[in-house]
């Protein structure tokens, strides 16, 4: 699993590529974590254009950054979501608690407003 991370205006945008399952689950979550403390703007954006796979392990790293960054005052997106990772997400209800948007073929950040 690699992570690059860039800022976009006032947004962290992660962009992981990888799996996201157990193997990944620990290194990821202090990978992010320290990311987060490092750039506390309000809005992050998780970026899976480039992740295929997402288990039990990978939702638990979603939700804990989500309700972190929700305790924070700060808000969490997941962009550019592929339909296999889609339909893991919608199992586990992400989608109710926070902004998913599809895999586009020109620009994952279409559909995310910036304010």
């Amino acid at each position: 699993m690699t992570i690059i991370h860039m800022l976009d205006g006032q947004r962290l945008v992660l962009a992981l590529n990888g799996d996201l399952d157990l193997t990944t689950a620990k290194a990821l979550t202090e990978a992010l974590d320290g990311l987060l403390r490092h750039y506390p703007l309000r809005q992050v954006v998780l970026d899976l254009g480039e992740v295929s796979f997402v288990d039990s392990s990978g939702l638990g790293v979603i939700l804990g950054r989500y309700r972190r960054l929700r305790s924070a005052g700060r808000e969490l997106s997941l962009v550019g979501v592929r339909p296999a990772v889609r339909a893991v997400l919608e199992v586990a209800g992400i989608p109710s608690l926070m902004p998913v948007v599809d895999a586009h073929p020109k620009s994952p950040m279409t559909g995310l407003s910036s304010g």
